[in-house]
């Protein structure tokens, strides 16, 4: 399956690492990890800590993948096209308006990550890492999501981590969520704003 998005410009990363400029802080953060890894958890609290939008990437699934993932079976690469694009449409749209978003998305594979993050200087990944017998524990949990355990090892042998070209902030799922949040900020050099005031850019 090709995920590749030939309408989107040269990848201006590139650029800004040759000319040594300092990015600028990002429009859109996205969340990213395994099922279980506290994505929807950390996105909200994150987005709630900036005063910027939330999107859940379980909510641009279409109906056929949420039934197949209530099966217990895996997603294939022609299941997650449709719902990739849709993400990379809401991140584009958000950055066309000019508002600020955290979006939570599983990503797991290198390609996957193209398709939203690629040639968006102005959107950051960032990737909750965790092992797999502490996110087993706390899917067993969850009863109300539509990601059964049995899959988890799936998205684990799917799982290509991000790398330093990626440009991610990783961060360990281990500590409380507020505690993660704290970590990302201070990786981000953003500060909390007042209620009310506008967003950080």
């Amino acid at each position: 399956m090709d995920f590749s998005r030939p309408e989107l410009s040269p990848n201006p990363r590139a650029d800004l690492a040759a000319t040594g400029a300092p990015p600028a802080l990002p429009m859109i953060l996205v969340v990213m990890g395994v099922s279980g890894s506290g994505k929807s958890t950390i996105g909200t609290q994150l987005a709630l800590a900036l005063h910027w939008d939330y999107e859940d990437g379980d909510w641009f699934h279409p109906a056929r993948n949420i039934d197949k993932m209530h099966a217990g079976m895996a997603l294939t690469d022609e299941d997650r096209a449709p719902w990739l694009i849709a993400i990379a449409d809401f991140i584009d749209q958000a950055r066309a308006a000019g508002r600020h978003a955290v979006v939570s998305c599983s990503a797991l594979k290198r390609r996957y990550r193209a398709v939203i993050v690629d040639n968006r200087p102005d959107v950051r990944l960032i990737y909750l890492k965790g092992d797999i017998e502490l996110i087993a524990r706390r899917i067993a949990t969850r009863h109300e999501h539509f990601m059964p355990p049995s899959l988890l090892q799936s998205q684990f042998d799917a799982l290509e981590e991000p790398g330093p070209a990626e440009n991610p902030i990783v961060v360990s799922i281990a500590p409380r969520p507020r505690e993660i949040v704290a970590r990302i900020l201070d990786a981000l050099k953003m500060q909390v704003p007042q209620a009310g005031a506008a967003p950080s850019r």
